[in-house]
């Protein structure tokens, strides 16, 4: 079928994106859905830093590639062998495609599905396959295995889940990364408690995700860190009980005399390794420290080992959230319409596809937290 798509040629190419243009809106040719794969019409699909940082190349990835990675949808067609959806089923999107199989699958940790992984880095579906291509018959990468900024898209049975019909395709777009992520990151991997102190660095869609996601799980105080005024104040209005300037230069001595010794839980979700070490010296004796962002791979982390000892540290990854997305999504879903997980406040500008460039330029200088493409 012929349907239009967002695709990227070149990774680096200079801001601002308005004028240079990096991502060619074209109309492009996809596949029928093979076995275990299904055919979704997109409704809605975030612009996320992940998406950014594929584009300014802190993310290598094979071009050409068809963008986008948070999304919701319809099925439209079901591939031979899967039974469990059905034309007019909503979905949202995830951008690990679980095969269900292998050593992390089986422990219940989907996010690090193995032959999931080797597809996304390869720009391939799951099985190995490539769906998309251009009408002169070469062929487009997918973007781990979702490619949403686009009519439609075939992805792998492993990549969706089932969600109520009922939510707003802007809302429903942000549960499959944003949510996911970074309520994940304050609900599963850092093991938020009631009671507890957290701190979130890094103001976005994901990182705001975690301030409610720690607010959920019944933190009693919840500090923003971000170099943005307006996103502090948004955290604030959100439910933050405190919001610091991360360019103070006395924001970590602040912070410690204002929660005592430091916060139980620091989340780190600006793709910064400064970021990183802030969060790690603003966790307390005996603390977590968890980061939930893709700098750079070039970029490195230097701690002072002997702490992670003397004090009793945890420092730990979080990739999507640590989320089991079949278990995770519904119930974000379900305290979104209960008002405790109010992630509809997050989205700031709903955009038409050909608006994608200038989305991204938002994106990259801070004025935005979540932009969501409606089709």
């Amino acid at each position: 079928m012929k349907m239009r798509a967002a695709v990227l040629d070149r990774m680096e190419i200079p801001r601002p994106y308005t004028t240079t243009r990096p991502i060619s809106v074209e109309t492009v040719e996809l596949d029928s859905p093979g076995p275990g794969e299904v055919l979704v019409k997109i409704t809605g699909a975030g612009l996320c830093h992940s998406d950014l940082s594929i584009v300014n190349g802190d993310r290598p990835r094979q071009m050409p590639m068809a963008l986008g990675h948070e999304a919701a949808g319809i099925v439209e067609e079901c591939g031979p062998g899967v039974t469990d959806l059905a034309r007019g089923d909503s979905v949202a999107l995830v951008f690990v495609p679980s095969c269900g199989h292998c050593i992390p699958c089986m422990e219940g940790r989907p996010a690090l599905c193995e032959p999931g992984a080797a597809a996304n880095g390869a720009g391939t579906l799951v099985g190995g396959h490539r769906r998309l291509h251009r009408p002169d018959g070469s062929l487009l990468n997918h973007q781990v295995g979702v490619s949403c900024f686009a009519e439609y898209a075939v992805v792998a049975r492993g990549s969706l889940v089932k969600v109520r019909p009922d939510l707003d395709p802007a809302v429903a777009a942000v549960f499959g990364c944003a949510v996911l992520t970074g309520a994940g990151a304050a609900m599963n991997s850092a093991q938020v408690r009631l009671g507890g102190t957290v701190a979130v660095i890094g103001l976005g869609g994901v990182g705001l995700s975690a301030v409610l996601g720690a607010l959920a799980a019944g933190a009693r105080e919840v500090v923003a860190i971000d170099t943005l005024q307006d996103k502090l104040d948004m955290a604030l209005a959100l439910g933050a009980t405190r919001a610091c300037r991360a360019d103070d230069p006395d924001v970590i001595q602040r912070i410690r005399t204002e929660v005592p010794g430091g916060v139980e839980v620091a989340i780190e979700a600006a793709s910064s390794v400064q970021a990183l070490e802030l969060a790690y010296r603003i966790t307390r004796r005996g603390g977590t420290t968890v980061t939930c962002s893709l700098p750079n791979p070039a970029h490195t982390f230097n701690l002072q080992a002997v702490n992670l000892v003397a004090e009793e540290r945890t420092l730990k990854g979080s990739y999507l959230g640590s989320a089991v997305p079949a278990r995770d999504i519904p119930r974000f879903i379900e305290l979104y319409k209960a008002g405790r997980l109010p992630v509809d406040r997050l989205i700031t500008h709903r955009l038409k596809l050909d608006e994608i460039n200038e989305g991204f330029d938002r994106l990259a200088e801070g004025t935005a937290v979540r932009q969501v493409i409606l089709f």
